[in-house]
């Protein structure tokens, strides 16, 4: 059973949340986490405008004392008209180059910190820079490398009815975004079959299906109605933009910042 969850011998691998991360961050070179709705679309649009983003767990108590200590400043919720920013990446598309923002967030932040912590400088992937991460990826896996994309899922609230406290939830919108990230990573590096896992090329495959509509997709999904019933299709539709970004973020020294920038 040695390397099975692992999922040993495929050079790209799949997974989901925490549990998955734990498993297959210490045995691949490259871990990209995915949180398409919306932490790592915010990320990855507030990078390409050359902000950096230091993640931090949800509900972190120090959250107002680590930005002032970091020169950077803290995001809130998008309904808050007192906060400049928040995990909107539609919001984030404004913001002003040089900007350090803390952005919580109780999934893609948190994992982001998880894998930090773990000694790895995990990437920031979702559907808008799927085709810069893929070729990193592509390069990576031709220099003999492994890779493993963690679509980030939510949480159910646990027994005490605490919000994202309970068992993980996978979300359709995250898979869509790892799966996306595996397609142009396969489109690359012209890779064969026998080098992605089955979860992998599961992932592959609901996005391919997804793929003419992503924004209907992501629309009708769990965490997209939730959006949607806030008012914030615009969010979504900016989740949704295949390839618009150039940008690779990486997690270097606490903070995301553009991969070679």
């Amino acid at each position: 059973m040695v390397g099975v969850g692992e999922q040993r011998p495929f050079r790209v691998r799949f997974g989901w949340g925490g549990e998955d991360l734990a498993v297959l961050a210490p045995v691949s070179d490259t871990v990209v986490i995915v949180d398409v709705l919306r932490f790592t679309t915010a990320v990855s649009v507030a990078v390409t405008r050359g902000a950096q983003v230091l993640p931090l767990r949800w509900r972190d108590a120090t959250a107002v004392r680590f930005a002032a200590q970091h020169g950077a400043v803290l995001a809130g919720r998008r309904e808050d008209p007192t906060t400049p920013w928040s995990l909107s990446p539609a919001d984030l598309a404004h913001i002003s180059a040089g900007t350090r923002l803390v952005l919580l967030s109780p999934n893609g932040a948190t994992l982001s910190a998880a894998a930090a912590d773990s000694g790895t400088a995990p990437i920031a992937g979702c559907l808008r820079n799927a085709a810069a991460v893929g070729t990193v990826l592509a390069d990576d896996l031709a220099a003999g490398r492994c890779v493993a994309v963690i679509a980030a899922g939510e949480r159910w609230p646990d027994a005490q009815g605490r919000e994202h406290a309970g068992p993980l939830r996978p979300a359709v919108d995250d898979l869509l975004g790892a799966g996306a990230i595996i397609a142009r990573t396969v489109e690359a590096g012209a890779l064969t079959r026998a080098q992605l896992s089955p979860e992998a090329r599961a992932a592959l495959a609901a996005f391919r299906a997804a793929e003419p509509e992503l924004h209907d997709e992501l629309r009708g999904s769990v965490s997209g109605r939730e959006l949607l019933e806030l008012g914030w299709d615009d969010d979504v539709a900016s989740a949704a933009q295949l390839d618009a970004d150039a940008v690779v973020p990486v997690l270097r020294d606490g903070a995301f910042t553009a991969l070679g920038g």
